[in-house]
């Protein structure tokens, strides 16, 4: 039995609101024939099952085994052609190609001047919509037809489509050169995570200036400004330079400010940028500018003027729910967030095919950092268990190692004592198959290790010894990050005090907000 998860037909039918289904069924059954044909009464079925089941539909006598592949694939393509002619999926991408697509019909019919006519007017619509790849494809048909001296109309009209040709290729190359950096610096940010040591940073470095193109900035539109900011701030995020990852996830949003009109033709753009701005001020603990941005960005998605479909849906609830953590985080109201765990368990589940297995373990370990935060050490294990027996994806090792590292931590503050020894093992086991340890990780792991050997009346000493040690790391280029996974100083500081994380954290706040 297929996975209904793996189903692509089954996942592609149940994505289908209400709407989207009647309108599937008018447009099928807009020939008397079909209304009765197998791939509505397979739609029908599939519409009804909870969960992918070929032997049901088989035993419907719709359709034999050996026929069921193409019987599913016809359904698969029927329901794209309908959801095409959706007005609420046509924008301006799509209208734009459908004039080219009529511009080519009249041009094969002989009825040039039409074709032309059309022509000229996507073009212009493309191009004021950045929309530069299509817009060099229809001057390239204008060529074609130009080139046949069949219409005559305009002189200098071969001089004219050969300038805008130019033009056109040179800024399609610079933005395919840079996003295909920023594809591949987000590639190594998965793979790898952030530089650890002054080799990687070099690796990465010369990597990115090897591949930025050359420009000018004014001669540059939106769509390769976009590019271009996002390129930097991918080298800022993985050479750890917040500042810098401010800076350019800040212009990325400015970007959309000075042309509003984007936001609608490019939401997923929009809401990236906002997310990777809220991100950067996280990191700089920027309190006040963060509340403020996702204020503002709850505001735009709440709109009535903001676009919505399935994907945006789901982009929302990842960013603005993932930031909302942040605060809580930053704020170190840990209690205050717990009833957020409801909300965002439910959310995974009603999008579960929709969002990759990566991001429902990054929410995984910012819930069991909540826990943490609160006190509740038995919950943070049981997400941070999600996290380490999965085995199903290649997990970013930092994301790894620290899941680990904390899940140490809470068994200690839990008092399971008897299973501690067990995760020291299993976890130095796989600390030392990584590559270039952060110091951190390493002084953690040691004293983890030596816990059991340390007397009750010496622990407080012992403490304050490996918090000295961290304390000297904090403000290294490449250790720093490790504390914003990991608020292990606060912690030490709370079994140093007394007091709980969460106490630390909110003083620490209160003193410095800004």
């Amino acid at each position: 039995m297929t996975n209904s998860q793996k189903d692509n037909l089954f996942v592609l039918v149940k994505s289908l609101s209400k709407s989207e289904k009647r309108q599937f069924k008018l447009y099928a059954g807009r020939l008397g024939g079909n209304i009765n044909s197998k791939f509505i009464a397979l739609f029908n079925i599939l519409d009804k099952l909870q969960a992918y089941d070929e032997v049901a539909i088989l035993a419907s006598n719709i359709v034999k085994k050996a026929q069921l592949s193409n019987l599913k694939a016809h359904l698969y393509k029927q329901i794209l052609i309908s959801l095409r002619l959706n007005p609420s999926h046509q924008n301006i991408r799509i209208q734009i190609r459908e004039q080219l697509d009529f511009a080519t019909i009249l041009y094969h019919k002989g009825l040039y001047k039409q074709s032309l006519k059309i022509l000229d007017k996507a073009k212009n619509i493309a191009v004021e919509n950045e929309e530069k790849n299509i817009a060099y494809e229809i001057v390239e048909l204008e060529k074609v037809i130009e080139s046949q001296y069949i219409t005559r109309s305009i002189s200098g009209r071969a001089d004219e489509l050969t300038i805008q040709a130019k033009e056109l290729s040179m800024l399609n190359v610079i933005a395919s050169k840079l996003s295909n950096l920023s594809l591949q610096l987000y590639g190594i940010l998965l793979k790898t995570g952030y530089v650890r040591n002054d080799d990687e940073y070099n690796i990465v470095t010369n990597y990115f200036k090897a591949r930025m193109p050359k420009y000018k900035i004014y001669e540059l539109g939106f769509r390769e400004k976009l590019w271009l900011y996002k390129s930097h701030l991918w080298y800022s995020f993985l050479v750890h330079d917040f500042i810098n990852a401010y800076k350019y996830s800040n212009k990325w949003v400015e970007l959309f400010q000075k042309y509003p009109a984007m936001i609608s033709l490019n939401p997923v753009f929009f809401l990236k940028g906002n997310h990777y701005l809220l991100e950067s001020l996280f990191l700089l603990r920027h309190h006040t500018k963060f509340k403020q941005s996702l204020e503002n960005l709850e505001e735009v998605i709440a709109s009535e003027s903001f676009p919505s479909n399935d994907n945006i849906e789901v982009l929302s609830f990842l960013y603005i729910y993932n930031n909302k953590l942040n605060l809580h985080f930053m704020e170190g109201t840990f209690a205050k967030g717990i009833p957020l765990v409801d909300e965002i368990l439910a959310r995974i589940h009603r999008y579960k095919s929709r969002i990759d297995e990566h991001h429902v373990m990054l929410f995984y370990y910012k819930i069991a950092s909540l826990y943490f935060g609160a006190g509740q050490y038995k919950s943070s294990i049981e997400y941070l268990a999600k996290i380490i027996e999965n085995k199903s994806l290649q997990i970013r090792e930092d994301l790894m190692c620290f899941s680990r590292l904390l899940n140490l931590i809470a068994h200690y503050e839990a008092g399971l004592d008897y299973s501690l020894e067990v995760q020291l093992k299993s976890t130095y086991k796989f600390l030392i198959k990584m590559n270039d340890l952060h110091e951190v990780q390493k002084e953690i792991i040691n004293f983890l290790k030596e816990l059991g050997n340390i007397y009750p009346h010496n622990i407080n000493k012992e403490f304050k010894k490996l918090h000295q040690r961290l304390k000297a790391l904090e403000d290294h280029p490449y250790e720093r990050r490790a504390f914003l996974y990991l608020d292990v100083i606060s912690w030490l500081e709370s079994k140093i005090e007394h007091r709980s994380v969460a106490e630390i954290i909110r003083e620490k706040f209160l003193k410095l907000k800004r």
